[in-house]
């Protein structure tokens, strides 16, 4: 990931405070509808779910250039997913989801800079949880 995806990806991290659990709300709604097999990863998932994604989705944003101080939340993750058998084929669903919703929610300002910015950084991020993921399920 490049300086300039990071710039825009941090520069995207107010919007994303202000509007995340309208976007993580949408984002599910995608998911499940778009991907009806993904609903199974979340039968145990606590009531305030889209919050906790919304949270994670900003940490990352204003982060993306300190990436280090994400460790504990990114192992935090990769334990759930592994726990609720989170696969490297449901992250392409949950990207068009969450990118589908990003358009959506933010309008005018998810313009093409800023949507391609966001593909980059969550295939960055994706192919980080799947690599710790995969040494998880090993030590499983």
């Amino acid at each position: 990931m490049n300086d300039a995806t990071k710039e825009i990806i941090k520069a995207t991290a107010p919007v994303l405070k202000e509007n995340g659990e309208a976007i993580t709300t949408a984002m599910y709604k995608v998911l499940f509808s778009k991907y009806p097999e993904t609903q199974e990863l979340f039968k145990d998932a606590s009531a305030d779910q889209h919050k906790k994604l919304a949270n994670a989705v900003y940490a990352y944003a204003a982060n993306i250039d300190k990436l280090e101080n994400l460790g504990k939340g990114i192992e935090q993750m990769a334990t759930v997913h592994v726990n609720t058998k989170v696969k490297p084929e449901h992250y392409p669903m949950v990207g068009d989801a969450l990118l589908q919703a990003i358009k959506s929610v933010l309008g005018d300002r998810a313009t093409d800079e800023v949507m391609a910015a966001w593909e980059k950084a969550y295939g960055f991020l994706a192919n980080v949880l799947i690599a710790r993921e995969k040494e998880l399920y090993a030590n499983a």
